[in-house]
């Protein structure tokens, strides 16, 4: 399972899905969350159906998605890719929280979302 920040600084969930410029991606191993790479995602695009595909496109095989902010389109366009989407509870929340939450829902209970990337090949992807 893959999950995909956006942020500014690679510690915080702060950034808008729409304007972030680098995502940062993390796959759950076991019982803990590696940090795999950044995605650049800076290209500058003024029409917004090619922009937001630009940035779908930029998040590459996740499964998760998670923003400080992301309107209702781009969430709408991000879900129809197979990504899940989820909003930070906190405009800073910081990533690590949110990784320790999702451990935390993983072994406990997880919903029906989550088991979906935890009982498939780790190539799994609705696209």
């Amino acid at each position: 399972m893959k999950i995909t920040f956006a942020s500014t600084d690679g510690v915080h969930i702060n950034d808008h899905f729409g304007w972030c410029k680098c995502f940062y991606m993390y796959e759950l191993q076991d019982d803990a969350f590696v940090f795999v790479k950044a995605l650049d995602s800076s290209q500058e695009i003024i029409e917004e159906v090619d922009k937001l595909t630009y940035k779908i496109e930029s998040l590459q095989d996740t499964n998760i998605l998670c923003a400080s902010h992301i309107g209702p389109r781009a969430s709408l366009m991000v879900k129809g890719s197979g990504i899940f989407v989820l909003q930070a509870s906190s405009e800073n929340e910081p990533i690590a929280s949110l990784l320790e939450k999702l451990l935390t829902l993983k072994n406990t209970n997880p919903p029906l979302w989550m088991q979906r990337f935890l009982h498939a090949p780790s190539s799994y992807n609705c696209r």
